[in-house]
């Protein structure tokens, strides 16, 4: 499987990293380092997860986060990468902006 981060994702790795990296220093590299495992796993299990607003929603072992990713063939988007502590309104407005692009 290829996969592919999407920028918007990106960016949420960024707010992610900055985020704990604030709380204690290599805490955010941590975070990135647990995440991209997570990410990384889509190679052999990607569409197996739970389908939330037209995304498969991957939780992540580690941190209180959701990596929202689509599968077209064998190809994987992670489209974003989202807090979970998050207003589910607010998440449900971001995904829906997400697919729009």
């Amino acid at each position: 499987m290829l996969i592919e981060i999407r920028e918007q994702a990106r960016e949420d790795l960024k707010l992610g990293f900055q985020f704990y990296e604030e709380q204690a220093p290599g805490l955010g590299q941590y975070f990135l380092e647990c995440l991209f495992t997570d990410i990384d796993s889509l190679s052999r299990f990607a569409g197996i997860h739970e389908t939330v607003d037209g995304f498969h929603r991957l939780l992540s072992k580690r941190f209180p986060f959701a990596i929202y990713y689509t599968v077209v063939g064998d190809h994987v988007k992670v489209s974003a990468i989202l807090d979970c502590r998050r207003d589910p309104s607010w998440i449900q407005r971001r995904l829906r902006r997400t697919s729009d692009n």
